[in-house]
């Protein structure tokens, strides 16, 4: 038996963001990131619409991209000292990522997060508030998935939590706030999202209400990133519904080894992050190569191509023209080929070697790599993030 999981409402398109004066209750507290929901007038919008519904609202504010245990921490006692029964999380996956792990917190103060860090291992939720997310960013699609990634900064790793009790009650997707992103993140975000799309379509716990989706979100992003990065608003607008596609796809077919070694480069290195959306652009390409040695996953991939008009006379020629067709598109997003020339070398050449062993041992372990298409082996998995820091061809 499978399961399919989404919010009970989601409402989508411009203006949408006022249907936050229709929740039904006493108290709201709403999470947000750095400023940019303040800066453009959305914070105050929906602080309005929650006390137009009739409710006391506060705000904790100040999640810093890549969410850490530590603010993790501190919105569940906010939380614990307010009483909320709507926790309202906007803005980019980072303040609704943390928001969905306080509120396991803020319902179960005794929990451990190890505990939560064990796959589909939540207490039961809901037993004194609901969920709202509303997206700023067209990428992660937290705002309909039962996934949330937290960082540990002391042990440099991000932990993916996962499970359906954290999929939010309602989602917003009101295209008017993804308007707001800067270019680089409108890039960075997007390839997330086609990430997310590919990997839910080749995942093992692929299915046939999943696959519509994904495939959709594919096409649909390979129509109109790059022109949303190029700063057309209606290839935007429809970005933020592409990525919300690609989410409910992927929250139910779940992910693969992109994600794994994405969660597990990022905070590994000195030299600084490597940006979610971005790790997942630059290694793409690799993966589906590697991948594509397992016969139905090199049948999904060319299946992809197909549905994307891309030339090719057998299954193997058409994973390489999808492979061209990535790398197209990261070089038109202005996106680097690989780890190396990531902002300029940032992550140290020797430093990197000498993590490579635990941090493929890592990647191993992340809760996505169970559905990937091609299960590596330690050995394997170094070869493949050294193909990733070097721009490797991929041969194994």
């Amino acid at each position: 038996m499978a399961r399919f999981t989404l919010p009970r409402d989601l409402y989508h398109g411009k203006g949408s963001l006022a249907e936050l004066k229709n929740l039904k209750g006493k108290k709201a507290i709403v999470v947000v990131g750095g400023g940019s929901m303040k800066r453009f007038g959305f914070l105050d919008r929906a602080v309005g619409y929650l006390k137009e519904a009739g409710m006391e609202v506060k705000l904790f504010e100040n999640v810093e991209p890549d969410p850490s245990v530590e603010t993790v921490m501190r919105g569940a006692k906010a939380m614990a000292e307010f009483g909320p029964d709507w926790i309202v999380a906007m803005g980019g996956g980072s303040p609704i990522d943390a928001a969905k792990a306080m509120w396991a917190f803020y319902e179960y103060p005794d929990v451990t997060f190890e505990s939560l860090c064990i796959p589909f291992n939540f207490p039961t939720l809901r037993t004194k508030a609901k969920f709202c997310a509303i997206p700023s960013t067209s990428g992660t699609a937290t705002e309909v998935t039962a996934f949330s990634v937290i960082t540990d900064y002391q042990k440099g790793v991000k932990y993916p939590l996962a499970d359906f009790n954290i999929t939010p009650d309602v989602a917003i997707v009101d295209p008017d706030l993804a308007e707001t992103m800067p270019p680089k993140l409108t890039a960075h975000t997007g390839m997330d999202a086609m990430t997310h799309a590919i990997e839910a379509y080749v995942s093992t716990a692929n299915c046939d209400y999943t696959d519509g989706l994904a495939l959709h979100a594919i096409k649909m992003i390979s129509r109109d990133l790059v022109a949303s990065y190029n700063g057309d608003m209606d290839a935007r607008d429809r970005m933020h519904n592409a990525q919300c596609l690609a989410g409910m796809a992927f929250s139910n077919a779940l992910l693969g080894i992109v994600h794994s070694m994405a969660h597990k480069t990022g905070a590994a290195f000195s030299g600084g992050h490597i940006v979610h959306g971005c790790a997942n652009a630059m290694y793409l390409p690799k993966v589906i190569k590697y991948n594509s040695k397992d016969a139905t996953a090199k049948a999904r991939y060319a299946q992809i191509a197909r549905e994307l008009h891309l030339a090719g006379d057998s299954d193997e020629a058409l994973v390489d023209a999808l492979i061209a067709h990535i790398k197209g598109m990261n070089a038109k997003l202005n996106i680097p080929t690989c780890i190396k020339e990531y902002e300029g070398g940032i992550i140290d050449e020797a430093e990197f070697l000498s993590k490579l062993s635990a941090v493929a041992t890592l990647a191993i372990g992340d809760a996505c790599t169970g559905s990937n298409p091609r299960q590596p082996s330690q050995e394997e998995m170094e070869k493949l993030l050294l193909a990733c820091y070097y721009d490797r061809e991929i041969d194994f």
